[in-house]
């Protein structure tokens, strides 16, 4: 009999779902509250990598008391964190051989897609994590959590997935409370709530790179179901919710996913959702989205826009549509299956901006479109860097304003259509290494830096940020946000605090600023 479970969140980093602090993500919720649906005694210990480190003696004492730890892992997105740092491979299999007399399982992409080693890196493939745990669950932890307990984890099925969210709804909600034991629990936590799984581009295959069309047919969750487990979340003291863990949050119960590559929004149920949301949190502080297809906006943009129009009547400002455009060059968008072509792009950055631009309660815009550009991909030359830099400044140019730009190297993984080409991709990626570091550069320079200053002109004053690391003599204050900007305040201010600021210098990267009352 289960009497105690450790959960050791590694943190995770996929195309549709964050889970590195401030952020939790959704895999420690599903693990405690399926464990609970079972068992409402089970003890479940609750433990970030980041707690891990700073004391691994009492991790590894309080590991070997309990009878099952659960390993959260996979940074496949690669990206540069404040809030903690991913597990590392060395740490994985370090933790593992330490705690190999107890039931070691894995779950998250990890599990799904092998080990993320960072962009323009292939994944440590899954093959080769085997000797580290007991189990590896590839399939839906909350299915493998309740059937191996009740039954005998060696008569759970790892590789299944959910065929709808019975279970998962129950699950969510009974495992809010494992927030309280989350080291940023009571200041600025951040809680990613599921949406819905899966993407609508399967039908055609979808995103060469990208893993979420490889679970198939889209699966929503209800109104209903989230509502109830923001409910629960906002009983246990959370204040800041994004509503993502999906590759599009305007596809949301659209009514021909299935049957087309891009469906029209529903509106209407974005409203049931946004103000149920509302409803059962009336004192939330933050309320915002993640991944927008630009392909949705740019093939309907009439539902397109009256579901934007809602999301800003009920969330809170400073929000970010992160477009995953990848590239302009429509050759890349071609071999790649890409979701838009460069002018359809433009199109949904035009209409972000023409919806959202206008400045909220603190001190941003009510809602921006976050680009997101990939490097590496097949068909990739060096006139892809020039195309790319021509349309950014056009979009400048033209007063367009965007949060941030994510200039990355793609990562390849396992089950992915891009795992076969990962010779290919490895190549592209050292033959044009010395242009990509230079354009990354003179997008910093000549577009980040520009744009900072128009997100946030001189004298603005913004509002609620929570001060939370000392890097090279400056206090980092951040607002809890999907894509927060980066304020640093010269010395050393206390941490855990909630100030107000007005800038007085713009970098390509952040916004040195002054603290007002």
């Amino acid at each position: 009999m289960v009497k105690k479970i450790v959960i050791l969140d590694g943190y995770t980093d996929e195309p549709a779902g964050l889970g590195v602090p401030p952020y939790i993500g959704t895999y420690p919720r599903l693990i405690a509250g399926a464990a609970w649906l079972v068992d409402k005694s089970i003890d479940v210990r609750y433990y970030t990598i980041d707690m891990v480190r700073a004391d691994v003696g009492k991790f590894v004492k309080g590991a070997l008391e309990s009878d099952i730890i659960f390993f959260i892992s996979g940074a496949e997105v690669p990206g540069r964190y404040i809030g903690g740092k991913p597990i590392t491979l060395d740490e994985l299999e370090r933790l593992s051989m330490l705690l190999s007399e107890k039931t070691r399982v894995l779950v998250g992409p990890a599990a799904r897609y092998g080990f993320g080693m960072g962009g323009g890196s292939t994944a440590y493939s899954r093959r080769r994590l085997k000797r580290l745990f007991d189990y590896i669950v590839p399939g839906d932890i909350e299915i493998f959590v309740y059937e191996g307990l009740k039954h005998g984890l060696e008569k759970a099925e790892p590789w299944r997935l959910r065929e709808d969210y019975k279970l998962a709804d129950e699950a969510f909600r009974l495992g809010a409370k494992i927030i309280t034991q989350h080291p940023n629990y009571g200041w600025n936590l951040m809680v990613e709530i599921e949406t819905f799984r899966g993407c609508p581009r399967y039908v055609t295959g979808g995103c060469s790179f990208c893993i979420e069309p490889r679970y198939g047919c889209v699966i929503f969750r209800s109104v209903e179901g989230i509502v109830r487990e923001v409910e629960a979340l906002y009983k246990f003291g959370a204040r800041h919710f994004r509503l993502g863990k999906q590759p599009d949050i305007l596809a949301y119960m659209a009514k021909d996913t299935g049957k087309l590559e891009f469906p029209a929004p529903n509106p209407e149920a974005l409203r049931k959702l946004f103000h149920g949301v509302r409803s059962v949190a009336p004192r939330l502080k933050v309320l915002h989205i993640d991944n927008v297809n630009p392909g949705t906006i740019a093939h309907n943009p009439k539902e397109s826009r009256e579901a934007l129009k809602t999301i800003i009547e009920y969330h809170t400002p400073g929000d970010v549509a992160a477009l995953g455009i990848e590239t302009f060059d429509p050759k890349v968008v071609k071999m790649n299956n890409l979701k838009v072509y460069p002018d359809e792009a433009v199109t949904a950055i035009r209409i972000i901006n023409e919806l959202g631009s206008r400045r909220g309660w603190n001190g941003l815009p009510e809602l921006l479109p976050g680009i997101n550009l990939l490097y590496g991909l097949p068909g990739e030359t060096r006139e892809t860097y020039r195309i790319n830099f021509e349309y950014l400044k056009k979009l400048m140019d033209e007063g367009m304003m965007f949060r941030r730009i994510n200039i990355r190297k793609v990562t390849v993984l396992e089950n992915t259509p891009l795992w076969s080409h990962r010779d290919t991709v490895m190549h592209l990626i050292r033959k044009h290494d010395m242009l990509y570091r230079a354009h990354r550069k003179r997008v910093m320079e000549e577009i980040d830096q520009p744009m900072m200053r128009r997100l946030v002109p001189p004298n603005t004053i913004v509002r609620y940020l929570f001060t939370e690391a000392y890097i090279e003599g400056y206090t980092v204050a951040r607002q809890p946000a999907s894509y927060p900007i980066v304020f640093k305040i010269r010395g050393r201010l206390e941490l855990r605090k909630i100030v107000n600021v007005r800038p007085i210098r713009y970098l390509a990267k952040s916004i040195v600023a002054e603290v007002v009352e």
